[in-house]
């Protein structure tokens, strides 16, 4: 399984040159399995990148895509989604147990008028929208479990499992936090254990959370706190606040190493970068 991270900022874009290193991309995670399957986590900007690298390389031809929740960072990045304009290109996505409409839905109003100039109905790509029964899925023959997430209006983080290594995925997930449909914090420790890597949502310091507790997202200390208790491997933090720059999370992600090292934890912690590739 390998991992590369086309975007991995949170809530709005955050281009500039403070942000070079995290990068200022939305949300899009890119996990290629074993047998080559394209699997493309939401569609923030980064998505836009992803795109083009694939008209380059020209496979593969099928894209599943699965989806965490409509929130726009998550999907704002698709109308610019090259291979979706194509003939050939095969896009099957799916978003936990949600309703087929729900996640047509979701895509096709990032193209509604008058906020886009393309309509769904032209593009050209073949569309599947899958409908999951809360259980597992299946993709390439690897094993996917959705995670209900702590956020607000929902939504859904994944497990992947492929020749014995776990790969775990949660972004806008708020530790210490209770939202309907959520799970309790126990529980996201046992599904997160002895992951070989943890990508989680740590988007706030303890006082940014002062007026930002609720809004979905966890801070430094929280996901710093779960990764030891789960025993990950490795832990990236996810989902950066557009008002972070370079230098801020350079600190933020060291405070969180010199915790894992107070608390006696095996656990490698890093923040995720823009384009940074990860192979287990």
């Amino acid at each position: 399984m390998k991992i590369k991270i086309w975007g991995c900022r949170g809530s709005i874009p955050s281009p500039g040159c403070d942000t070079n290193v995290y990068g200022g991309n939305t949300t899009c995670v890119e996990v290629r399995l074993e047998d080559g399957s394209l699997i493309v986590i939401d569609a923030g900007t980064g998505m836009r990148c992803l795109g083009i690298e694939l008209l380059e390389t020209g496979e593969p031809k099928q894209i599943h895509l699965l989806l965490t929740h409509a929130h726009w960072d998550h999907l704002q990045g698709f109308p610019f989604f090259v291979p979706a304009y194509l003939e050939g290109y095969s896009i099957i996505v799916r978003g936990g147990p949600r309703a087929r409409k729900s996640l047509e839905g979701f895509l096709a109003h990032q193209l509604d008028p008058p906020y886009f100039p393309v309509p769904f109905r032209d593009l050209k790509a073949r569309f599947d929208f899958q409908q999951e029964d809360g259980r597992s899925l299946s993709i390439g023959g690897v094993e996917i479990l959705p995670i209900p997430l702590k956020h607000p209006n929902g939504g859904y983080g994944y497990k992947f499992i492929e020749n014995g290594k776990t790969f775990v995925f949660l972004t806008d997930n708020e530790i210490g936090f209770d939202h309907p449909g959520g799970l309790s914090d126990s529980a996201y420790a046992d599904l997160c254990r002895n992951a070989d890597l943890l990508l989680h949502d740590g988007q706030y310091t303890q006082k940014e959370y002062e007026i930002s507790r609720g809004w979905g997202h966890s801070t430094f200390e929280a996901v710093t706190e779960l990764g030891i208790t789960a025993d990950v491997r490795r832990m990236g933090i996810f989902h950066h606040d557009p008002r972070h720059l370079d230098q801020d999370l350079d600190r933020y992600i060291e405070e969180c190493r010199q915790r894992i090292v107070l608390k006696k934890s095996r656990v490698e912690c890093f923040g995720t970068k823009e384009g940074m590739e990860i192979s287990l």
